[in-house]
């Protein structure tokens, strides 16, 4: 018998295991048998993140139609495609999918119950799907393969590349396996050396400082804040959302509706803090869409394809992601959003779609016709698609008084709520789904080697996965209306773009001011990093990769050339299997050890995704999982584990 041991039996080991259940037909001989011990102190499935041991404030930020954690006709895959429900298909019609178990909780019975397509589900929602999902995977396992499950940490592995690997369990169990797989989730890392200042001049002054946290965490910390404390807030993503929900909401506020439209009141609990936004954009990211395409689809990919991607990197000279790929991106994007506006809605264009696209093709996008086009083929601005205002949406704007700020926050807030809630503009949702395909090729393209460190670091790490971030994984629309119903109770004020926090010794306070209002600032006594930890191996907050990392035997990602070296804090892996490089192997792939997950070099963070998206963590959890039968099956039955 072979032992396979899988550290993390949240959704990407899940996924791990759907994975080697729908290949072990083909790779894995049933005179093999296979044990696998998955090790995680939390619910399987669900794991930490998405444990239904969260308040029901939380909640997604996909539509329940558009969560699933199953291949489909359009992955690209070796192995077999097993299609499943999506989170609406399941919660719709529970009891037909085995293995059924009837959900335990109450109100998650009934939210699901009520649960449409288009809702945007609790997270505990999720953790109800991904408990399913985990207990479908077990059973499709064929009769050689058998599961235990261990509900603590793992803190240690050794063994020779060549022999049997040690688990050691937090519960003093030790595990002898002949392959190990880390599908760890998301981690905590120790705070930034940035956040050090902040942290020491809270404890100086005995003010509270909160550093980047998961929001499901964190709710004996805020309870630290007190009534109407002045609190600055740095970021405006969906850790923010989650964070301002927990301090309102959480409190005992409560919304109630204004007239028939979609616009809220607020009403305060009075046991809120003050809170005072501010990021380097200055404005919320971008909420979803609430309707799905009025057109047909657009046939993607159309330029960011495998021949384009082909195309350049069979150069010589090295790359740059901003020049050498994102006009290719950009025209893909723009493409999607172009092909719904004229099928969906031709009224407001001014050429037919086939003279448009055979213009659009000939064109590079940073072009003077292609620009020329768009103004002749879309008459209205507000039709059209621009990437670097997008970007910067308050960029040279300056005002003069905080009231007028809020304003026109409140309005831009408004207008982006009414956009994503308005199929008359589907067209931002055919963008939206052709970002999506981008990331058919993006991972091949930061796999390469090809881009410059500098490159890496800042324009992939740092820019476009923000942009993406902000433009694509924002809250639900009606977070925004929740956030202008605050605003203008006076609960939540913005802080404009640019924003800056200086610590002011004599009052033991922070300032906090951005470029928006000139010479405009507000106090506070409270300061909070509003978006998620990103993971560093060197500050890692996990005890196993801690120790593999003070052994040797991982080594954190660096890209560097003559110009620039790059450290990004994941851990590194080979990109076609996931292998974990090892530096006491000279840095080849351990033979029997993988990784897969956020925090490894291949930088695919969804362990679940949107049907019909060809996902890339599913196409890696395919690789990996074929990987590992093929390694399993092949091992001489005299080194087996067992």
């Amino acid at each position: 018998m072979s032992v396979l041991v899988i550290v993390g039996a949240g959704p990407r080991g899940t996924g791990l295991l759907e994975r080697i259940a729908a290949n072990a037909a083909e790779l894995l001989p049933s005179e093999r048998p296979l044990e696998i011990h998955l090790v995680d102190p939390y619910p399987p499935g669900a794991g930490r993140i998405w444990r239904a041991d969260q308040s029901p404030l939380l909640r997604m930020n996909s539509m329940a139609e558009d969560v699933t954690m199953f291949t489909d006709e359009r992955s690209t895959i070796e192995g077999p495609v097993r299609p499943g429900p999506s989170l609406a298909e399941w919660a719709r019609a529970q009891r037909e999918f085995a293995p059924y178990r009837e959900v335990a909780d109450p109100a998650v019975r009934a939210e699901l119950h009520a649960l449409a397509p288009t809702d945007f589900p609790t997270r505990r929602a999720q953790s109800a799907y991904l408990d399913w999902t985990f207990r479908r995977a077990v059973a499709d396992l064929p009769p050689h393969i058998t599961v235990t499950l261990h509900r603590t940490r793992a803190h240690r592995i050794d063994g020779p590349a060549d022999g049997p690997q040690r688990v050691l369990l937090d519960d003093g169990t030790t595990l002898t396996a002949d392959h190990v797989a880390l599908t760890l989730g998301h981690l905590d890392s120790a705070p930034h050396p940035r956040h050090a200042a902040d942290a020491e001049f809270a404890a100086r002054h005995g003010r509270f400082h909160l550093p980047p946290a998961y929001s499901a965490d964190v709710a004996r910390e805020l309870a630290a804040l007190t009534p109407g404390e002045q609190v600055v807030v740095r970021g405006l993503g969906l850790a923010a959302v989650d964070l301002i929900s927990l301090l309102t909401e959480g409190r005992g506020g409560r919304f109630e509706p204004v007239g028939e439209g979609p616009a809220l009141r607020y009403l305060p609990s009075g046991r809120e803090p003050v809170l005072h936004l501010g990021s380097r954009r200055g404005v919320p990211y971008h909420s979803k869409t609430g309707y799905r395409l009025q057109g047909p689809p657009a046939p993607l990919p159309r330029y960011f394809d495998a021949a384009a991607v082909d195309g350049a990197l069979a150069g010589d000279g090295p790359l740059e992601l901003r020049r050498d790929f994102w006009p290719l991106m950009a025209q893909e994007i723009a493409f999607g959003h172009y092909h719904e506006l004229f099928h969906a809605h031709p009224e407001r264009t001014a050429l037919p779609w086939t003279e448009f696209l055979a213009r659009f093709d000939a064109h590079g996008w940073y072009t003077p016709e292609r620009a020329a086009l768009e103004a002749e083929a879309v008459p209205d601005p507000a039709d059209r698609i621009d990437f670097e205002r997008l970007d910067h949406p308050l960029a040279g704007l300056e005002l003069a008084t905080d009231e007028q700020l809020q304003a026109h926050l409140r309005a831009y807030v408004t207008e982006d709520a009414d956009r994503r809630a308005d199929p008359a503009h589907s067209a931002d949702l055919g963008a939206f789904l052709a970002l999506l395909s981008i990331f058919g090729q993006l991972p091949r393209v930061l796999a390469s080697g090809r881009l410059t460190a500098r490159s890496i670091a800042e324009e992939a790490d740092e820019w476009f996965f923000g942009y993406f971030s902000f433009l694509a994984s924002g809250p639900p629309g009606f977070r925004l209306r929740q956030l202008l119903a605050l605003s203008e109770a006076g609960v939540v004020g913005f802080l404009g773009a640019n924003v800056r926090i200086h610590r002011d010794e004599a009052t033991g306070t922070w300032r906090a001011s951005g470029t928006t209002v000139p010479g405009h600032a507000v106090t506070a006594t409270a300061l909070i990093e509003a978006y998620l930890p990103k993971h560093a191996l060197s500050r890692t907050g996990d005890p196993l990769l801690r120790e593999l990392h003070r052994a040797g035997r991982v080594v954190e990602e660096v890209v560097a050339d003559e110009e620039y070296t790059h450290r990004s804090g994941l851990v590194t892996i080979t990109p076609e299997d996931g292998r974990l490089r090892d530096p006491s192997l000279g840095g080849e792939p351990h033979p029997r050890r993988t990784a897969l997950g956020p925090h490894t070099s291949l930088r695919s963070a969804a362990a679940f995704a949107r049907p019909r998206t060809n996902s890339p963590g599913f196409r890696q959890n395919d690789a990996a999982a074929r990987a590992l039968l093929r390694a399993l099956a092949a091992l001489p039955a005299a080194v087996l584990a067992a």
